[in-house]
């Protein structure tokens, strides 16, 4: 079925897909310092399915901090763009995918190009830290700061790398990304699944208003995880995420174009 186990490392996940759901594929973005192990779980689901599932990992990312200051949001988009791109070209419908920044990501692929569907948890698009109001301008004094940790989670813990501070230049590039994601929602043609945690110390409610506002009735579904933090794959309701995901993907396959850059 799919590569054996999750890998103590990160690394990107491919599967070719099998039986008579390989001609659908999903690509699945990680999140802001995480990566594929965040979302292996889920990708692995999918490819239980038959589904052809492919998983990035973005430039700057499972290494350490420092190569991801050095890294913006258009090199972490054109990552997840090509992937999307590669899978749509052997597969007959494709779907967008992603967690937390991979959800802003995901959806912002989805204004761009001709997907069946999207799928996404948590997906970031606003922050609840104020200060990111002027990061343009408190980078050139702070270099980083402590990443945000939640109280109480049932996610276990994975090993992204060395993410023990988090570069206040790429905290710039994800409002820069945000941004872009929030601009492009009325764009998104094709229905969008979303799950969110009740409880998340990391995305705040104002994300899903925004989802809401810029979506209109292409917002298809929305999922509350009540037991769960925010990397929710790998969280107690991650099973829900896994079977109702799928269940939306076999509902909204449809045959499209090979993706074509705008």
């Amino acid at each position: 079925m799919t590569e054996s186990s999750t890998p103590s490392r990160p690394a990107a996940f491919s599967y070719p897909g099998h039986g008579a759901n390989a001609r659908i594929g999903v690509a699945i973005c990680h999140g802001f310092t995480g990566s594929p192990l965040s979302v292996m779980p889920w990708a692995e689901h999918l490819a239980d399915l038959g589904y052809a599932v492919s998983v990035p990992l973005l430039p700057g990312h499972g290494t350490d901090w420092r190569q991801l200051a050095q890294t913006g949001w258009k090199d972490w988009y054109r990552s997840y763009e090509s992937a999307l791109e590669d899978l749509a070209g052997r597969t007959d419908s494709c779907f967008a995918a992603g967690l937390s920044m991979g959800g802003a990501v995901a959806l912002l692929a989805a204004s761009r190009h001709p997907v069946a569907g999207v799928s996404v948890v948590n997906p970031g698009l606003s922050f609840y830290d104020w200060r990111v109001r002027i990061i343009g301008l408190l980078k050139y004094v702070q270099r980083t700061t402590v990443p945000i940790q939640e109280d109480q989670t049932g996610a276990p813990a994975t090993d992204d790398g060395d993410y023990s501070l988090t570069p206040l230049a790429a905290v710039h590039e994800l409002k820069k990304l945000f941004g872009a994601a929030i601009r492009s929602l009325p764009a998104v043609d094709a229905p969008v699944q979303v799950f969110k945690s009740r409880t998340d110390a990391v995305v705040p409610p104002t994300s899903l208003a925004l989802l809401r506002k810029g979506l209109g009735g292409n917002l298809a579904e929305v999922v509350e995880l009540a037991s769960s933090g925010h990397v929710a794959t790998l969280d107690v309701d991650a099973p829900s995420i896994f079977i109702r995901s799928g269940e939306f993907i076999a509902a909204h396959a449809r045959r499209t174009s090979t993706l074509e850059t705008p």
